[in-house]
């Protein structure tokens, strides 16, 4: 079996390991701040992107 596969039991323990942990309030805000870092992280990506394309346009690339 590889190391990446997780099945129906494993994640029924994750979820319960973590409700046991932060409890059922709290949940929603963590996923909350959650989205929020995943926004934020691509939107980071995509201005990098954009700031390298702009670059390789000022260098004189014959696109």
């Amino acid at each position: 079996m590889s190391i990446l596969f997780i099945g129906t039991t494993e994640i029924i323990v994750i979820v319960l390991v973590v409700l046991l942990l932060f409890g059922g309030k709290k949940i929603p805000e963590l996923m909350h701040g959650m989205g929020k870092g995943v926004k934020s992280f691509k939107d980071g990506m995509s201005g990098l992107e954009d700031s390298a394309k702009q670059s390789d346009k000022k260098d004189g690339d014959p696109q």
